[in-house]
This record gives structure tokens, C-alpha cells and sequence, in this order.
């Protein structure tokens, strides 16, 4: 298989998971068509298409691909804020499309309707887990997207963290407050701005860099739980309670 992360807008990636080949990719998350279209022209034709949420910068190029391919399988989930021409897709059912399988997994919490997919060491998870961050909750709970993001976050640690957005530098300016003693905090960030200064993309993480160093899944440390304190000038009652007052404070945060 042959990975590829292709810029799209301002900061997204769409995911393009080729074959052996190289013949033939699946296409995760088309914010818009054309690099779905260049890559077409450059040979890799598309043989499936997968969606985590309705938000328009990860659904946006679906209508011209379907245009281009109308027999196109485009997965998504059940949501009537993704367009018709799909198959609907919900947590506990396999995806099984140009042989390739993968896990559907529910996260609600960024939407009440996301869904991520696992399947060869891959974890395709939208805007639910980000390299050192998550999303923000525009629909769920705090107690939903903790437990997403905790679902996630026990699948093997080898797996590859596949996101929606190029965030890992300016979710380490958070982390890094909240979590300044951490190691594996500061080389993860020497990398991803070695990355970045290269024109190279910081993704796919993996979960074992992810628990070392994100700090929505170490909620739990006693660091993080002291800035928290500070912070709000109380300490929190719940690793729910911990992790919904590092999500308010992201989500006021300036570096």
C-alpha cells in the first residue's frame, strides 16, 4: 500500500491509500476535487471514496467526483447533512470496497455524527483526534468526545493517525503549556518543525507518539492536571472533568 497525504484548501489533507500498484486508490475525505483529479490524471484512478463527518471541508469535491465517476462507492455516515449518493455507514460495520476492509468506529463529539475507519494499520479519523490535539466539540458532550477519543486511542499503538488538518505545530503551542516537562512533548515538536521547514506534512503520527505526547489522551498527568488547577484555580473532579476544561481552554488559547 502507498500513503499519501494531498494538501487540499488552506490546511486540510485529503488521504490517498493506493494499491500496490498504484493503480488504484481509496480517497478520504475530498475537501474540494482537483487533487483528487490530478492524481487521477497522473494514474491513480479512484476506487472508493470515504467520509467521517458533513462538515463541507471534508464532503466538498464529492459531487464532482461522482460527475467524473458516477458509479463511484462513496461511504459515509448516516447524516441527511452528507449527500444522497452514498452508502451509510455506522459504528460496528465493516467497509469492504476494491480490497480493501476497514472498521467502522462512531466518535461522536466534533458531530454527532462522525465515524472513523480502521483497517491495516491505518486509523482514518477525520477532525476527532488530531496530532497533539482533537476537535473542537461543535455537537457532542465532553463525556462523548473523551470517550471517542479513548476508544481511539486503545487500538495498537503502531497505528497510523491519518487526520483532517496540517494542526501539529499549533497544537504544540498549547501542549507544550500545558505540559512543558514532557520529552517525548519536544522531539515530537523538533520533528514536526523540521517537517514543516522541509515543505513535508507532519502526518500520519502514530497512537504510540500520540499517547506520549497529546495532551487530550494524558489527561491523567499529573502535570497536565496541575496547569489545569492553576489554570482555574481548582482542581479537576474527573479525567471527563480534566479533559473538558483543556478543551475550553484550547479553545480560547493564543499562542
Amino acid at each position: 500500500m502507498q500513503l499519501t497525504p494531498l494538501p487540499a484548501l488552506s490546511d486540510n489533507y485529503i488521504w490517498a491509500l493506493a494499491d500496490d500498484d498504484g493503480a488504484r486508490a481509496l480517497f478520504v475525505d475530498p475537501s474540494e476535487a482537483a487533487p483528487v483529479f490530478a492524481a487521477a490524471d497522473a494514474g491513480l484512478e479512484p476506487a472508493g471514496v470515504l467520509l467521517t463527518h458533513h462538515h463541507g471541508d471534508h464532503i466538498g469535491g464529492v459531487p464532482p467526483l461522482l460527475e467524473r465517476w458516477p458509479g463511484l462507492p462513496v461511504f459515509g455516515p448516516d447524516d441527511d447533512r452528507v449527500p444522497a449518493a452514498y452508502r451509510r455507514v455506522t459504528d460496528g460495520q465493516t467497509v469492504d470496497v476494491a480490497g480493501w476492509r476497514f472498521e467502522v468506529m462512531g466518535v461522536p463529539g466534533h458531530t454527532r455524527s462522525h465515524v472513523a475507519y480502521f483497517g491495516h494499520g491505518l486509523l482514518f479519523c477525520g477532525d476527532t483526534l488530531f496530532s497533539l490535539g482533537c476537535g473542537r466539540m461543535f455537537e457532542g458532550t465532553a463525556e462523548q468526545m473523551y470517550a471517542s477519543l479513548s476508544r481511539l486511542a486503545a487500538l495498537p499503538p503502531e497505528t497510523r493517525v491519518c487526520c483532517g488538518h496540517e494542526y501539529t505545530l499549533a497544537n504544540a503551542a498549547f501542549a507544550r503549556v500545558v505540559e512543558p516537562g514532557n520529552p517525548a512533548l519536544r522531539r515530537r515538536l523538533e520533528e514536526a518543525t523540521a517537517m514543516r521547514a522541509n515543505g513535508r506534512p507532519t502526518l500520519p503520527s502514530t497512537l504510540a507518539d500520540e499517547r506520549a505526547a497529546n495532551p487530550f489522551l494524558r489527561v491523567g498527568s499529573p502535570e497536565i492536571r496541575t496547569s489545569l488547577t492553576q489554570q482555574f484555580g481548582h482542581a479537576p473532579a474527573s479525567d471527563v472533568d480534566a479533559f473538558a476544561a483543556l478543551r475550553r481552554w484550547k479553545d480560547g488559547f493564543t499562542a
